[in-house]
């Protein structure tokens, strides 16, 4: 991503705060946001919506929902969405409800879910990026250029993470808000 797309995403928080693991777009916006209500993603297969606890849905079509959820500002839908996924241990799952949690302003549960994502993975550099903007907001910038330091060392220059994190440091405005 250009740094000048980058810079007009974060300025413009419904385009760029909800990342995913191996896309910086965007998620495409479905049925899940357009005609399901609270919990329920959209099934394809049975074209209906559906509540994530009681749906046999995988959990990468969940994790999608949870995702697609965040974006659109309903956080406390994609908290419940994820945590209808099998594996709570997922970092994606851990990563995603670090960042619905401090994207509601509950920086500490924000910093709780991220620490156990990268006790997962140690090269999420998503949890890594997300840490320190939530770092960033509860004004430890110290920390926040720690998690930057480390993104760099695990080879994350140039990156949606790195740069992102580096622009939060930067300008004290994260891509969550």
């Amino acid at each position: 991503m250009s740094r000048l797309v980058l810079a007009l995403a974060l300025t413009l928080p419904s385009v760029a705060f909800a990342v995913g693991f191996d896309d910086a777009a965007p998620p495409k916006t479905t049925k899940t946001t357009t005609e399901c209500t609270g919990t329920q993603v959209y099934d394809e297969k049975s074209n209906a919506c559906v509540d994530a606890k009681d749906s046999l849905l995988n959990d990468d079509t969940l994790y999608n929902g949870a995702r697609e959820l965040a974006y659109a500002g309903r956080f406390d839908d994609a908290i419940a969405v994820l945590r209808s996924m099998s594996n709570q241990n997922d970092t994606r799952v851990l990563t995603y409800l670090g960042f619905a949690h401090r994207a509601k302003g509950d920086i500490d549960a924000g910093l709780a879910f991220y620490t156990r994502a990268l006790a997962v993975n140690p090269n999420n550099l998503l949890a890594r990026s997300y840490m320190g903007q939530g770092y960033v907001v509860a004004g430890l910038p110290g920390l926040a250029r720690a998690q930057h330091a480390e993104i760099l060392a695990r080879g994350g220059v140039g990156g949606w993470p790195e740069v992102s994190l580096r622009l939060a440091i930067e300008t004290g405005r994260t891509a969550s808000y």
